[in-house]
């Protein structure tokens, strides 16, 4: 499958309709985590790309402050990021945080909900466009033991739904990953099969793009043609596994191994319980048993 425009057969924007809009966005800011960083998307000469300046060039004249931090979890956004994306007055803002929660032993959804609100709900006071995501199903590109899929299919639903009130509240644009044509081909996906791809990143800056226009600005087409990108050889991708991706699965391997652990003897405790409830419930009563005794 070729890194090119031919792999989606949907036109997102009508030439048209973008040529009337009027509105120009001057500011477009990225909050997030790694994806916002650009991993997965190297360049010569100038570490990662990614879809933030993919998409300031659809936006152009716009300004991109991109603010993201490799490993950024949605409090880390509130408390660290927020606060510089409001001095710097967006038209724009695009919210893309909370996979590296997901990951944690100590993954709280309501805590997600309060962090996530507080930014969303600030920016739309800001008079920002807020663009947030939905997340795919990672397990359907990246294998997992069994055990730990389930674990974490159950909390990417469960941050999904956090998006999906928050989103409801405050009348954000959202990109649906999940929803996007080729995103789970693996060539949408970078070697760690965790970040996007240089196509990947081309797929996540096209669909904000549509977003954007949808909202009445200027916004112009994202090629899926990849351009300007290093292409990533075996050699490297043999190199990576063993240099960060098996220590990285190491890592949350540790940090998610008592909530595994815990997770599965609550679950046999209660299948314990069920199976004894159930013998109680076939043994005969007291006057049964005299009866026959009798």
């Amino acid at each position: 499958m070729p890194c090119s425009t031919g792999i989606i057969q949907r036109v997102l924007m009508d030439r048209t309709a973008r040529a009337g809009s009027s509105r120009t966005v001057g500011t477009l800011v990225v909050l997030g985590d790694s994806v916002g960083v650009g991993l997965g998307d190297p360049v010569p000469d100038r570490g990662w790309r990614g879809f933030a300046p993919l998409l300031a060039e659809a936006l152009a004249p716009a300004r991109l402050i991109n603010l993201s931090v490799n490993g950024a979890r949605l409090g880390s956004v509130r408390r660290d990021q927020l606060p510089a994306a409001l001095r710097s007055r967006p038209d724009v803002a695009i919210v893309v945080a909370g996979m590296n929660d997901t990951m944690r032993s100590d993954f709280d959804p309501n805590r997600l909900h309060a962090d996530l609100d507080k930014i969303v709900s600030s920016l739309t006071q800001a008079g920002a466009l807020v663009l947030t995501i939905r997340y795919h199903d990672h397990g359907r590109v990246f294998r997992l033991p069994g055990a730990l899929y389930r674990i974490l299919l159950a909390r990417i639903s469960e941050l999904n739904s956090v998006f999906d009130v928050v989103s409801r509240r405050h009348s954000t644009g959202v990109v649906d990953l999940a929803q996007e044509p080729g995103i789970y081909h693996k060539s949408a996906w970078a070697v760690d099969r965790l970040h996007p791809s240089e196509l990947g990143h081309r797929i996540l800056a096209r669909a904000f793009a549509q977003r954007v226009a949808e909202a009445g600005m200027v916004a112009e087409e994202v090629s899926l043609a990849c351009s300007g990108g290093l292409e990533v050889t075996r050699t490297q991708r043999v190199a990576w596994l063993i240099v960060k991706g098996v220590p990285w699965l190491l890592r949350r391997g540790t940090d998610l191994v008592p909530h595994l652990a815990a997770t599965m003897l609550r679950a046999a405790f209660a299948e314990q319980i069920a199976a004894g409830r159930a013998l109680l419930d076939e043994e005969p009563e007291p006057a049964e048993i005299m009866t026959e005794q009798i």
